[in-house]
């Protein structure tokens, strides 16, 4: 009895156990569901679902003259999605060898064979996320949009299309450094200073996670459209850019040169029109790696002259023809490394300061501002800094270099630090600093900041604008300046910038030949190099536009900077001259060897262009006689005829042409068209290359 009490007990347990477990697991599921419910939903969603970011498009960084510097192109990956809802295994069998053979007509990279194994397999694989091609371009998605199969498509068809930008240079290594990149090491120039304006706000796209562990867009559509960035229109001429860059490649080829830098800039506002910074390679190329015009800062040489005669005359201690002896071009300032030579004997052993100016005398300079301030040198190094030297300019894009004038008391001042530094050593001082320092004589002593981005625009839309800053009102007083220009403009007359004195229009400017020190050897004779230079302004008698050009270590046994760096100075100036009709004075002779007149011509139709230039008897040449549309540069005898690319679906680029051939160009591509003022399109209110959406409203600008 008692052992089947023990039997009913145990079985009693037993049940009871059950009854408990039962109970616990549909305590369970009420937690799970009801309680629990939306975190585990939430973390099933999140291992299948997920937002990803949908980068927007980068701005645009455009020229003075309405000309891309930089744009973001798209490009696809093509996939597919062979399980799509609409495609049936029917129309799969009966499409497939024309989808094949289509692909491999645009890609030319597999065989229709090729292709066609490639999409059964991953049919019969079930692949949701199939990839056919990455990397490509606009018209070759459109040309596959159109193949069997796929124009039906995505839920018929399972093609499936991701966009992704990349970043392109349509004038490749023009201005490359200061246009910029945002590489991984160190952003720089344009690009990473204005990131904010140009990277836009990125939109999302719902993510599904497929078998694959791949993950695909759940719609075509995106949840969250993203806002496209902000152009930026810089102060840089394209035509006058790629002038100083090919002048400044030929001459440091010409030079075996190491490195060198050009910048032309605007006297009234401090624009940037030119910035070209070349290095050469093992290989012996030239290539824009780095900015030597804003970074490097370096002895600037005989170019400091002016600085330091500036700080005589605004003292009044000297006068241009006061005379200084100079003996032989050799004076001892001290036994030991004391010793100042000129570069060539003086004609004559007493000079006027003018003429030291003119010829670059070391001596001559060295002891006008020794026998003046060798009691009181930081007076002399007090009045350099209030010409603006010493302290950085603060640019619009980082990376500038540290200029540094050191102070009489500091460690490091010596005996001859004050000869030397009246002739451009012992200090530091970048390309840029020399010539916004040049500039401001030019422009009778107000001093301006340089310019490089000049608006920000969105969809043609002013978003922002930068004024030019005036830095100092005037460096000095207009009596020191005037002497000033009167040195400059003899450099040229009768100094040692003479080879640019036959030009049609007076230059101002001042040579610089500087010994650069080795890091460990410092000056050293036995294998010494140069840095040769040339900075002034033009036309001297209406300072517009100032410019410096600088040659490092060349290495063909000519390293002055009359002979080096002045020719690339011309040809500059020389451009710019032939295409600015306002500074011609109109008495250059018709007949003149060194200059010959051209009409200015609009930018148009290349036929209709042709016609007027032959009937008035006008030599062109035209660079592509099939593009419909030019662009018109005038060179020395003739005018230039280069082709003006116009894009179906984007707004075309009207700026330098009439009103006529303007209006044609944008209405033909669908857009609403605004004029204001007369004469030739001087800016329109959407870039050149934006997408053309039918209808929108451009406004041109006419002066």
């Amino acid at each position: 009895m008692s052992k089947k009490r023990d039997i009913f007990w145990r079985i009693n347990l037993a049940f009871l156990l059950l009854i408990v477990f039962g109970l616990v697991i549909i305590g369970q599921i009420v937690r799970i569901q009801f309680v629990e419910g939306e975190q585990w939903k939430d973390l099933a969603r999140s291992q299948s679902l997920k937002y990803q970011q949908i980068e927007a498009s980068r701005g645009n960084i455009y020229g003075s003259d309405g000309k891309m510097l930089a744009m973001s192109t798209p490009i696809y990956d093509v996939r597919m999605d062979t399980r799509a809802d609409g495609l049936t295994q029917e129309l799969f069998d009966a499409k497939i060898d024309s989808l094949a053979m289509g692909l491999a007509a645009i890609f030319g990279d597999r065989s229709r064979a090729d292709y066609k194994q490639d999409l059964k397999r991953a049919r019969a694989e079930g692949a949701r996320y199939f990839l056919i091609r990455r990397n490509v371009g606009y018209r070759d998605l459109q040309r596959v949009k159109a193949l069997p199969i796929f124009r039906m498509g995505r839920n018929k068809g399972g093609l499936l299309v991701e966009q992704r930008n990349v970043r392109v240079l349509p004038y490749l290594d023009l201005a490359a450094r200061t246009i910029g990149t945002l590489r991984n090491v160190k952003p720089v120039g344009i690009e990473a200073a204005f990131d904010d304006y140009l990277k836009g706000v990125s939109g999302k796209r719902l993510m599904q996670r497929i078998s694959s562990g791949d993950w695909m867009p759940v719609t075509d559509k995106d949840e969250i459209e993203p806002h496209d960035g902000n152009d930026v229109h810089t102060t840089i001429d394209v035509n006058i850019q790629d002038v100083a860059e090919s002048s400044l490649r030929r001459h440091l080829e010409l030079n075996k040169a190491d490195h060198g830098c050009a910048v032309l800039m605007e006297v009234a506002t401090g624009e940037i029109r030119a910035i070209a910074n070349l290095s050469r390679t093992e290989g012996g190329d030239y290539v824009e790696d780095f900015n030597y015009a804003i970074a490097e800062a370096a002895e600037p040489g005989s170019t400091f002259k002016l600085a330091s005669l500036l700080v005589a005359f605004e003292d009044q201690l000297v006068d241009l023809q006061d005379t200084v002896e100079v003996g032989n071009g050799v004076y001892v300032y001290s036994r030991k490394n004391g010793t100042m030579r000129d570069a060539h004997a003086p004609r004559r052993s007493r000079m006027s300061v003018q003429e030291i100016f003119e010829h670059s005398s070391n001596v001559g300079v060295s002891r006008i501002i020794f026998s003046n301030y060798a009691k009181r040198p930081q007076e002399f190094v007090n009045r350099l800094r209030s010409f603006g030297l010493g302290e950085k300019l603060g640019l619009q894009i980082d990376g500038e270099g540290a200029p540094f004038i050191r102070n009489a008391n500091e460690k490091g001042w010596s005996g001859i630090s004050l000869p030397w530094m009246s002739i451009g050593y012992e200090c530091l001082i970048t390309p840029l600093q020399t010539l916004t320092f040049y500039n401001a004589v030019a422009n009778n002593g107000r001093m301006v900041k340089p310019l490089l981005v000049k608006e920000i625009r969105h969809r043609g839309q002013l978003v922002k604008s930068f004024e030019t800053e005036v830095m100092r009102d005037s460096i000095a007083s207009a009596e020191a300046l005037q002497k000033a220009h009167i040195m400059l403009e003899g450099v040229v007359q009768n100094g040692t910038g003479d080879v640019l004195k036959d030009s049609p229009y007076r230059i101002a400017g001042k040579t610089g030949t500087a010994q650069i020190a080795h890091s460990r050897f410092g000056y050293n004779k036995g294998n010494a190099q140069y840095q040769a230079s040339f900075v002034g302004y033009f036309p001297a008698d209406k300072p517009a536009y100032s410019c410096i050009v600088i040659v490092n270590a060349p290495s063909n046994s000519l390293y002055y900077g009359g002979a080096v760096a002045a020719p690339i100075f011309k040809e500059i100036a020389d451009k710019v001259y032939s295409s600015r009709l306002d500074l011609h004075n109109g008495d250059v002779p018709v007949d003149s060897n060194v200059y010959t007149p051209v009409p200015y011509v609009r930018a148009g139709a290349q036929k209709d262009t042709r016609q007027v230039l032959a009937g008035l008897g006008v030599s062109y040449h035209a660079a592509s006689e099939e593009a419909a549309w030019v662009s018109a540069t005038r060179g020395k005898d003739e005018v230039e005829l280069q082709p003006r690319r116009v894009a179906q679906g984007a707004v075309p680029n009207v700026i330098g042409m009439g009103l006529k051939d303007a209006l044609y160009l944008l209405e033909s591509s669908g857009l609403l068209v605004r004029v204001t003022g007369k004469g030739s399109v001087t800016r329109q209110s959407i870039g050149a290359g934006t997408p053309v959406r039918k209808g929108q409203q451009i406004v041109i600008e006419l002066g």
